[in-house]
């Protein structure tokens, strides 16, 4: 893993949480950042359930997955309507009540979005 792009956050009961630096996904749709949370949860051989993905998407991007008053604490209600969005796009196939993937559309965007991260370019 490229190290540069994360920050070290709270360190929560469970290890360390590491997150990527806010100015890299300021500027990236929240579409594609959980199409990101889900490529990355699959990546670790996981199921992508909705919980799992909560919080795959507020620890790798904190400032957009939290709530306004409570930066500490991830809304999910930022991934219930991108999640319907990305399903109509045929990006994605899933519901919250079983787990997500990734079609092969939304794989081929997951990673295009994971290699701007770690080539750190900003201005997309």
């Amino acid at each position: 893993m490229f190290y540069p792009l994360f920050l070290n956050a709270r360190l929560p009961a469970g290890g360390p949480k590491k997150a990527f630096v806010s100015e890299l996904y300021k500027r990236i749709s929240v579409h594609d950042l959980i199409l990101f949370g889900v490529y990355s949860v699959n990546s670790k051989k996981e199921k992508c359930t909705y919980g799992r993905l909560v919080k795959e998407c507020f620890n790798l991007f904190p400032k957009s997955f939290s709530f306004s008053e409570m930066p500490n604490w991830p809304d999910s209600r930022k991934l219930d309507r991108s999640l319907r969005s990305l399903r109509k796009k045929k990006m994605l196939i899933g519901d919250p009540k079983n787990f997500f993937n990734l079609t092969k559309l939304g794989k081929k965007s997951a990673e295009d979005i994971g290699k701007t991260f770690r080539q750190g370019r900003l201005g997309l």
